[in-house]
């Protein structure tokens, strides 16, 4: 399939271009990047050798007439506005915002501007229903890096919490940032450094999590969520804490898990006692998540590692182009991390 990667010169637009090089049916014929348009890709993304003599273009000059798949990867604001340039008939999988939230005034209150709509959400793992509705579909709205790590975390326990009471802390790597040049995301000032931003429960992934838990507990959810920079380029590890409406044992609550992601190719729930680690799904388009109950508190505790550039962002765009093309759910995706 003719493929265009609209943002290619961000991390997360690096990282779809390394994927789709390997991708047995996506064939990238386009690659735009607004201020390095005529720039070679490699000089951006040195390590993308297998793009040598190609060069970003200016998103004006493509044909997306004789485009059968778009990927884009641009600023929230961005995709809706280039969205009228694209043929009905083009699948796309939007990594950005825009089409994420169903709520117009939630649209607002964390972003501002105009309010697209929404497009069906793209996270699989959610329920079956959800990877029914995406293959049914032909644009997807990818979540967001964080929204994924905590819903697919929750997900499987929103019988046993009050979905109501959801505090997180998440830790993630630098490229989670975006790559404009910034102050506070230098090397000098992040090496060695742990520090927390958009504090105060006003992070913008903060809708779609509740309407996604909100849609699958049929209950009203409301997430307590702080956000941590961490001295690292890539991963998240998300921590998860929920009051629990009665007594239940860590094994037991473990077993509920494993059940609803036993069929899960990207979801591994990892053996008690073993404890998600970032550096273990560098490159992966894998979940890994452990459970524990706090017995002194009566709260549920869940550990949920990705790649925020895997499944987090270009990993599950893949999974969800996949879907939408008809073929199988794994192609071109890694399933096994670099590690350390």
């Amino acid at each position: 399939m003719k493929t265009a990667v609209i943002g290619g010169s961000g991390y997360a637009g690096g990282e779809l271009l390394r994927l789709l090089a390997v991708h047995p049916f996506f064939h990238v014929v386009s690659v735009s990047a607004h201020t390095n348009a005529g720039e070679a890709i490699t000089s951006v993304h040195p390590q993308l050798q297998s793009y040598t003599g190609r060069s970003f273009v200016a998103v004006e000059t493509i044909d997306f007439s004789t485009i059968e798949l778009v990927f884009l990867a641009l600023p929230h604001g961005e995709s809706s506005a280039l969205i009228a340039k694209i043929p009905e008939n083009v699948k796309i999988v939007d990594i950005g915002a825009d089409f994420r939230l169903e709520d117009a005034q939630q649209w607002q209150k964390y972003y501002g501007g105009d309010h697209a709509g929404a497009w069906v959400y793209g996270l699989p793992e959610l329920s079956a229903s959800q990877r029914t509705a995406i293959a049914q579909e032909s644009r997807v709205a990818n979540p967001g890096c964080y929204a994924t790590s905590i819903s697919l975390g929750i997900a499987p326990a929103v019988d046993i919490i009050d979905v109501s009471d959801i505090v997180v802390v998440a830790a993630s790597g630098t490229t989670g940032a975006g790559r404009s040049a910034k102050i506070n995301l230098s090397g000098s000032e992040v090496m060695g450094s742990l520090t927390s931003y958009k504090f105060g429960g006003v992070h913008q992934h903060i809708p779609e999590i509740e309407q996604a838990l909100t849609s699958l507990s049929g209950k009203k959810a409301k997430i307590s969520f702080t956000p941590i920079l961490a001295p690292m380029p890539r991963g998240i590890l998300t921590t998860i804490t929920a009051k629990l409406n009665s007594p239940i044992t860590t094994q037991s609550v473990h077993d509920l898990f494993s059940k609803a992601y036993e069929d899960e190719y990207f979801v591994d729930v990892l053996p008690l006692g073993q404890m998600p680690k970032t550096a273990a799904l560098t490159g992966s388009n894998k979940v890994q998540i452990q459970v524990a109950v706090d017995e002194h508190t009566d709260r549920l505790i869940i550990s949920v590692a990705i790649d925020n550039l895997g499944k987090g962002a270009a990993g599950q765009a893949i999974q969800n182009a996949n879907l939408i093309c008809g073929i199988h759910e794994g192609a071109g995706l890694s399933a096994d991390g670099l590690g350390a």
